[in-house]
């Protein structure tokens, strides 16, 4: 399963799943400030990104995002004043006067609200006390015969945390969240490998039954992205490059930029999905640049830079007309994982004011102008340096960088949409 990358829209490339209905539960939705709310709504936004009907089902909250329904269900509310009263009496290990009608309340607004879903996400409802009516009420509607599949989205677990250990007794309704539920096709997923195995051990179940979903990450929203920004990484599929090398100049001969090309040719074996972004277009003043971009293009396609599906070299002077707005090239170094420039001659060297200031490793020519600017800060080598040698002085440096194996292992593993494509879509399936 593929998927395009494009400000939280996922769009099936091969192999679509069957569309499904999907309902998210909680006591609270955004914009209720919250991990569980801020990750409930990501997954509401991916999943009808991809197609799928998808309603969130809260006692407060709204959704702002048009192909997602919101059902408020007033009673599903941890702070409703109904449920505020009974969760006294349960805190003392008493059922209070009352209790069964507010379940079935609530099993009668879920049947309304739940109305033609088919696949309920309950996120810390089936573990977390903070509305035992709701969970008994859930219970008992997916235990019907024609009930939806209930997946249990465990991000706390009530009977495993210490805070919690006064407010909960033995017997039903708070057995409800420390055992499986029998008769209802329920299957588990945790948050962290931590989480999974505390779900284990409290359920009794397999550590292979219990799904690990994790949170994640919109790069484009934490990195304020511009729109043309983010439809360059979705176009340029940038968040894949690892590393993603940034070369800010024009193109011109005295900034070497072929040793850029043979450099990045040489690292793609200790790093295959290696990319290099040069930002600039041809230099303005001199019509043989027009001649030396040709040469860059021949050069990337004869080190197998340039593959049409992916290619590893990306000249932004074909993608924009003119020059890169200000604000993109500011983009480009928050994405970026190093600074390379080669350069024969600068006279003085922004790009490296720009990469200290954001932090970049920076890789460069050995020239004076540079070493003025960066002194002991960057990793130097000769404008005609041996590429292999270069790139194994980069391949060590970066290996050795921890900062850079973080961002690599985020952008591997936790944004939300390779969380989505690795893991939620999956479990939908199996759903």
């Amino acid at each position: 399963m593929g998927y395009t990358w494009q400000a939280m829209v996922l769009t099936p490339t091969t192999g679509s799943p069957r569309l499904k209905s999907i309902a998210i539960l909680h006591f609270t939705a955004p914009p209720v400030v919250g991990g569980v709310e801020s990750v409930l709504g990501q997954h509401a936004r991916l999943l009808a990104g991809a197609g799928h009907s998808v309603r969130v089902v809260a006692g407060r909250g709204e959704m702002v995002d048009g192909r997602i329904r919101f059902v408020h269900l007033p009673l599903a509310d941890s702070r409703h004043p109904a449920v505020s009263a009974a969760k006294v009496h349960l805190d003392a290990g008493q059922i209070p006067a009352g209790f069964e009608t507010l379940v079935n309340s609530l099993a009668g607004e879920l049947e309304q609200a739940l109305a033609g879903v088919e696949i309920v996400l309950a996120h810390n409802v089936c573990s977390l006390h903070k509305n035992l009516a709701l969970t008994a009420a859930l219970h008992r509607f997916c235990a019907r015969p024609a009930g939806p599949h209930l997946v249990a989205w465990h991000h706390d677990l009530a009977w495993l945390m210490p805070q919690y250990q006064p407010e909960l007794h033995l017997g039903w309704p708070w057995d409800l969240i420390r055992q499986p539920w029998p008769g209802v096709g329920q299957q588990h997923v945790a948050v962290s490998q931590l989480r999974q195995q505390e779900v284990a051990q409290l359920f009794g179940l397999p550590l292979e039954t219990i799904s690990v979903v994790p949170a994640g990450l919109d790069a484009s929203t934490f990195l304020k992205l511009e729109p043309e920004t983010v439809e360059l990484v979705r176009r340029l599929r940038l968040l894949e490059a690892d590393p993603l090398l940034l070369l800010p100049v024009r193109i011109t001969r005295r900034k070497n930029i072929e040793l850029a090309l043979q450099v990045l040719a040489a690292l793609r074996p200790f790093f295959p999905p290696a990319a290099l972004v040069v930002t600039g277009p041809p230099g303005p003043h001199n019509a043989a640049n027009l001649d030396y971009f040709t040469e860059l293009k021949k050069l990337a396609a004869a080190l197998d830079l340039a593959s049409p599906n992916t290619p590893a070299v990306h000249f932004l002077a074909d993608v924009f007309p003119g020059y890169v707005p200000d604000p993109v090239i500011g983009d480009l170094y928050r994405l970026a994982d190093a600074l390379l420039l080669p350069s024969r001659e600068e006279g003085f060297g922004i790009p490296l004011l720009e990469a200290g200031l954001r932090g970049l490793p920076i890789f460069c020519a050995d020239i004076p102008s540079l070493r003025e600017i960066a002194g002991q800060a960057a990793t130097y080598f000769s404008p005609d340096g041996e590429p292999a040698s270069i790139a194994a002085r980069i391949a060590d440096r970066l290996a050795a960088d921890p900062v850079f194996q973080l961002r690599r292992r985020v952008r591997r593993n936790y944004t939300w949409e390779g969380v989505y494509a690795d893991c939620i879509e999956p479990l939908l399936e199996r759903g």
